[in-house]
């Protein structure tokens, strides 16, 4: 497993929230459960007061994407460095229980937690998930979604560096936005062109005596 794949557990937090719409999806015990995939282990240990720390740390990692979205790097790296910092980890090589073809071992790194809470261990993983991805890719691959109000946090992974939408339901929805507002926009313009025509045609109009 790459280790920019833990990156994920970073978005999924993160887009519990929708800021703008005042949605939060996040508000017991059994929705932070919600989160964990691979640490079932970890999941098991979550308490009414992960609900609250998982918040706090919600917020610090969406300040990492509005950081890089805005085009400031070195403020998306201090942000992410202080949640590492705050939540290590210890990456180990696994692969016992993914086996190949022949039935050997696919050795892949591992990132073991050791926190002392569920939110720690959360933390961690999604933290060091991001860094590998920033430090392989670029803090320009972390992005929010453009198409308001939807601000969901995004890793693009275009060959391009061209996304800017969260999902394809959202770059739709920005796409028909635009054309309806070009739309008005010719509208008002020939309306207006109109106007100028028949202002200037009557200014020339002789008038009866």
């Amino acid at each position: 497993m790459e280790l920019a794949y833990y990156s994920d557990y970073a978005v999924r937090l993160v887009n519990t929230e929708e800021p703008a719409r005042n949605k939060d999806s996040l508000t017991s015990v059994e929705a932070v459960r919600d989160l964990f995939i691979e640490m079932s282990q970890m999941s098991r240990r979550v308490t009414d007061g992960d609900v609250t720390r998982f918040r706090a740390v919600r917020a610090r990692l969406r300040a990492v994407f509005t950081a890089a979205d805005e085009g400031d790097p070195a403020r998306a790296v201090d942000l992410l460095n202080s949640l590492l910092l705050e939540f290590p980890v210890s990456p180990q090589i696994s692969g016992h229980d993914l086996l190949d073809d022949e039935g050997h071992p696919r050795w892949h790194m591992h990132l073991a937690e050791h926190p002392s809470n569920a939110t720690a261990g959360y933390a961690a993983v999604a933290a060091m998930g991001l860094a590998f991805h920033l430090t392989e890719f670029g803090a320009d691959r972390l992005g929010l979604c453009q198409a308001a109000p939807c601000r969901n946090a995004y890793l693009d992974t275009s060959t391009n560096r061209s996304r800017r939408y969260c999902s394809d339901r959202c770059a739709t929805r920005a796409n028909v936005a635009a054309y309806r507002a070009r739309k008005r926009l010719e509208t008002e313009r020939s309306a207006s062109t109109g106007r100028t025509a028949e202002s200037s045609q009557a200014s020339t109009t002789p008038t009866d005596r």
